[in-house]
């Protein structure tokens, strides 16, 4: 396992699954890293320092060395590529590799649109059309229990960085009013998860009446 010259920095904010899929990656890495929280609320991602970092203003953001990079799934694959040279975590098998690269996809598309967006009214008070995002949510979480159902990990036998981009947002769920309850290959996938050597939560935030 190769490892930084210095302590690799995370830009994110503590409420952020995209920032947490970042720093549970470095964890799980063994790898140094500082955190550095972005005030969100008060706009700190729209400052021309930030910009200069990522012109979407969005968290997260890695410095390494002379590399600076945004966005939280192409962060893990430049994290895998550059140290874990065993592949473990990003197989260079193409079949493999297009299997772990599906769920990067589902992570960007449905399951934001679904448990992320529904969390972003509880936990941050954004309008958005709630009802919907459920509905997405609970679709997700059926194809992600039928899937689990017959393989400990979302790419297969073992863990891979399709594991980490979609765990947050998954155990997360509940906070936006998603329930877990009827998903037990999902609430046990999540379990294998936690017990990786290295593995950080995020903080987490009250679950809704009803939820």
């Amino acid at each position: 396992m190769t490892t930084p010259a210095s302590p690799i920095r995370l830009y994110r904010h503590p409420l952020s699954g995209h920032s947490h899929r970042v720093e549970l990656f470095l964890s799980l890495l063994q790898l140094p890293f500082e955190l550095i929280d972005v005030d969100l609320r008060n706009g700190a991602q729209r400052t021309p320092e930030f910009l200069r970092k990522n012109r979407f203003g969005q968290v997260p953001v890695i410095e390494d060395g002379d590399v600076t990079l945004a966005d939280s799934n192409a962060i893990l694959v430049y994290l895998a590529l550059r140290y874990d040279p065993s592949g473990r975590w990003l197989p260079r098998d193409p079949v493999a590799a297009a299997h772990v690269q599906r769920w990067l996809s589902v992570a960007a598309g449905r399951l934001f649109a679904g448990p992320g967006t529904a969390r972003l009214a509880s936990v941050f008070g954004l309008k958005v059309d709630r009802e919907q995002a459920k509905g997405i949510a609970d679709q997700l979480l059926a194809v992600l229990d039928q899937h689990l159902a017959t393989q400990p990990f979302l790419a297969g036998d073992a863990p891979t960085i399709a594991d980490v981009a979609i765990y947050t947002y998954t155990a997360h769920a509940p906070e936006g009013g998603v329930s877990l309850d009827p998903h037990g290959h999902v609430r046990a996938w999540l379990a294998r998860v936690e017990d990786l050597p290295g593995f950080v939560p995020m903080q987490r935030t009250p679950v809704p009446a009803g939820a």
